[in-house]
C-alpha cells in the first residue's frame, strides 16, 4: 500500500482490473455509439431519407427498418442507454475502490470521474460527431441497434405502451382556454400578417356574434313585393348581387329571398311578369347568435344568406356565407367589388373614409395595430359608432375629435347617419 496524498492511499495494480478496465472502456463505447444514434437518426431530413431509400446497401435499408417504428427505436436506444450507464457506474466505482483507499473526499472523486467520462466521452463528443455526419453515423449503427431492439423487446414494447397510456390521458385532460389561445396567436411572431390576421379570426370564430359582421339595414338592397319586373331586373343590375330580400310595406316585414338565377328563365319577360312566384323562404337569425352556429344552419339549410332581427322582430340587417367566411380569412374581393371603395386617400396623411367603414379595416388601412381604439371605442364596430362614442351625442357636419395621433372631422351627415369622415394622421 503506497500513499499519495494526505487524503487518499494507493492499494497496487492487480490483473483483475485491467479486465474491469477493459469491459468499462467497451461499455463507455457503446455508450457513445447509442447516445449518438439518437441524435444521428433524429437530425436525418426528409432528403437524407430519400437518399437512403435510393441506397441498396444493407446499412441503409437497416436505417430505413429501424425508421418505421420511431417510438420502439427511441425506447431501444434509452434502454441501452442507461443500462450501459449504470453498469459503467458500478465497474468504475469497484475500480477506484480496488486501487485506492480514500480517507476523505471519496464521493466526490466518484462523482467527477464518472460524471466527466460519461458526459465527455458518452454524450457530448458522439452526439457532435453524429450531428455533423448524420446519415454515416446512423448507417454505422444501424445494424447493431437492429440486434439491440430484438434483445430488449419486450422492455421496449412494456415502455412505449406505458408512455402511450399516460400521452393519452395527458392530452385528454389538458385544456386550454379561448383566451389563452388567442394570447398565444397575439405572441406568436409571423413573417406574414395575413396568416396572423387568420389564426386571430380562428380564435375569434366561436365568440364572434351575427349583428358584428351584418350589413346594417340601411345599407341593405330589399325589393318591395310590389315591384314591376322592369324595376326588378334594375334593382339586380345595380346591386350585383345575386339575393335580394323581398319586403312588403316595410323592411321590418321580410316575406323571402329572390335568387336571381331562378329569374334567368324568364329574362325576356315584360314587366308585368310575375316574379314574386319565386321567392323563397326567408331565413331570420337573432342578432346575438355565435356565427359558428350559424355557418352550421347555412350548412344544414343549404343556403348562403339570413335576415338579422332583433328581440321585437324588427330587421336589424343581412348576413351571407361570405360575411362568415371574412372574419376567417380576411376581405373577399370578386370582380364586381371596388377595391377599398369605402375611403379616397386625399394626401399622404389624410384620408376620406366613409361612416360604415368597419374599424377593422381602417386599422388594417392606416396600418395601426389591432384594437388600437379599445380604449375609447366602447362597443363601436364602424368608424361612424366611433365618432358617437367620443361625442357621447350625434356629430353634426364640421365636428372634430381627437384620439391617439388621428384627427376625425365630420364631412356629410344625412339625419343623424354620418356619411363621410376625414381623417388626418398628426
Amino acid at each position: 500500500m503506497e500513499e499519495t496524498g494526505s487524503w487518499i492511499v494507493f492499494n497496487g495494480f492487480e490483473p483483475r482490473i485491467a479486465a474491469l478496465c477493459a469491459v468499462t472502456l467497451f461499455l463507455l463505447c457503446v455508450s457513445a455509439l447509442v447516445s449518438g444514434a439518437e441524435t444521428s437518426f433524429f437530425s436525418l431530413s426528409h432528403n437524407d431519407v430519400n437518399r437512403l431509400k435510393a441506397s441498396r446497401s444493407a446499412s441503409a435499408g437497416a436505417v430505413l427498418r429501424l425508421l418505421t417504428d420511431v417510438d420502439m427505436l427511441l425506447a431501444t436506444i434509452l434502454v441501452v442507454n442507461n443500462l450501459v450507464n449504470v453498469c459503467i457506474v458500478i465497474l468504475t466505482s469497484g475500480i477506484i475502490d480496488s486501487l485506492f483507499t480514500f480517507l476523505r473526499f471519496e464521493f466526490l472523486f466518484k462523482t467527477v470521474l464518472v460524471t466527466f467520462l460519461l458526459l465527455l466521452f458518452g454524450e457530448i463528443l458522439p452526439k457532435v460527431l453524429a450531428q455533423t455526419v448524420p446519415v454515416g453515423f446512423a448507417s454505422a449503427v444501424a445494424r447493431p441497434l437492429l440486434a439491440l431492439r430484438r434483445i430488449f423487446y419486450p422492455l421496449s414494447y412494456a415502455l412505449v405502451h406505458a408512455s402511450s397510456r399516460i400521452s393519452e390521458k395527458a392530452a385528454h385532460r389538458s385544456e386550454i382556454s379561448l383566451d389563452e389561445l388567442a394570447d398565444a396567436v397575439d405572441m406568436t411572431q409571423s413573417s406574414c400578417r395575413e396568416e396572423h390576421v387568420m389564426l386571430s379570426g380562428i380564435v375569434s370564430f366561436v365568440n364572434t356574434e351575427v349583428q358584428e359582421i351584418m350589413k346594417p339595414r340601411v345599407d341593405m338592397t330589399a325589393l318591395d313585393i310590389k315591384d314591376d319586373y322592369e324595376t326588378v331586373k334594375r334593382t339586380i343590375i345595380e346591386s350585383g348581387f345575386s339575393r335580394i330580400p323581398v319586403y312588403e310595406e316595410d323592411m321590418d316585414n321580410i316575406r323571402g329571398t329572390l335568387y336571381v338565377k331562378d329569374l334567368l328563365p324568364y329574362i325576356n319577360n315584360d314587366r308585368d311578369f310575375a316574379w314574386q312566384q319565386l321567392i323563397r323562404k326567408p331565413f331570420f337569425v337573432p342578432e346575438h347568435k355565435k356565427i359558428n352556429d350559424l355557418l352550421a344552419d347555412f350548412q344544414t339549410n343549404k343556403i348562403h344568406m339570413a335576415v338579422v332581427v332583433d328581440e321585437y322582430g324588427s330587421t336589424l340587417g343581412l348576413v351571407s356565407l361570405e360575411d362568415i367566411i371574412e372574419e376567417i380569412v380576411g376581405e373577399i374581393s370578386d370582380e364586381s367589388d371596388n377595391d377599398e371603395c369605402f375611403y379616397t386617400r386625399l394626401d399622404a396623411r389624410s384620408y376620406l373614409f366613409e361612416g360604415k367603414t368597419h374599424l377593422g379595416d381602417f386599422e388594417r388601412i392606416l396600418e395601426l395595430g389591432e384594437d388600437a381604439f379599445a380604449d375609447v371605442r366602447g362597443e363601436a364596430e364602424t368608424l361612424a359608432g366611433l365618432m358617437l362614442e367620443l361625442k357621447r351625442d350625434f356629430p353634426r357636419k364640421g365636428d372634430v375629435f381627437t384620439a391617439h395621433d388621428i384627427r376625425f372631422t365630420v364631412q356629410e351627415t344625412e339625419g343623424h347617419r354620418i356619411d363621410k369622415i376625414r381623417v388626418d394622421l398628426l
